[in-house]
C-alpha cells in the first residue's frame, strides 16, 4: 500500500483503476467447491474471480466507502452483466458488513505486492 502511495504522491499522476463497476461475493454454499485455479473456495481467504489477470495476482480493490482489501485471484467470473468482480465472504465483509452488491474500483497489484501489504489487509 505504501509503494502505491509513494507512487501516486511522486508521479503526480493520479492511479487509474484496472476496473470499476459492481462488486459481488460468493460463498462455498452458492459456488463449486473449486475454483478455477483448482483451489478449494474458502470464505474466508481474502480471494477473488475476475474474467482477465492470471492466477495469484493479486488486486487492491476500493470501495465507494472508502474501505479496500487486497484479494488474490484464484478464480473465474463474474459472469453477471455490470459486475467486474466476485468476492469471496471474508473479502465483501471487509469492505462492508452486509452489502451483497458494491460500487468498487479494482487495481492491479502483481504478483509480489510487498508482504506489509498484504499482512495489513489481514487486520
Amino acid at each position: 500500500m505504501l509503494g502505491i502511495i509513494a507512487f501516486v504522491l511522486f508521479s503526480h499522476q493520479p492511479m487509474a483503476a484496472d476496473a470499476e463497476g459492481l462488486a459481488s461475493y460468493y460463498t462455498v454454499e452458492s459456488a463449486s467447491a473449486r475454483t478455477a485455479s483448482g483451489e478449494l473456495l474458502d470464505d474466508n481467504d481474502l480471494t477473488c474471480a475476475m474474467l482477465q489477470g492470471e492466477f495469484g495476482e493479486y488486486v487492491l480493490v476500493v470501495a465507494e466507502n472508502g474501505r479496500s482489501v487486497i484479494c488474490r485471484l484464484n478464480d473465474r467470473g463474474p459472469f453477471s452483466k455490470g459486475r467486474v468482480i466476485d468476492l469471496s465472504e471474508a473479502a465483501m465483509r471487509t469492505l462492508h458488513p452486509t452489502a451483497g452488491l458494491l460500487p468498487v474500483k479494482v487495481y492491479r497489484l502483481g504478483f509480489n505486492p510487498p508482504p506489509e501489504v498484504i499482512q495489513k489487509s489481514l487486520h
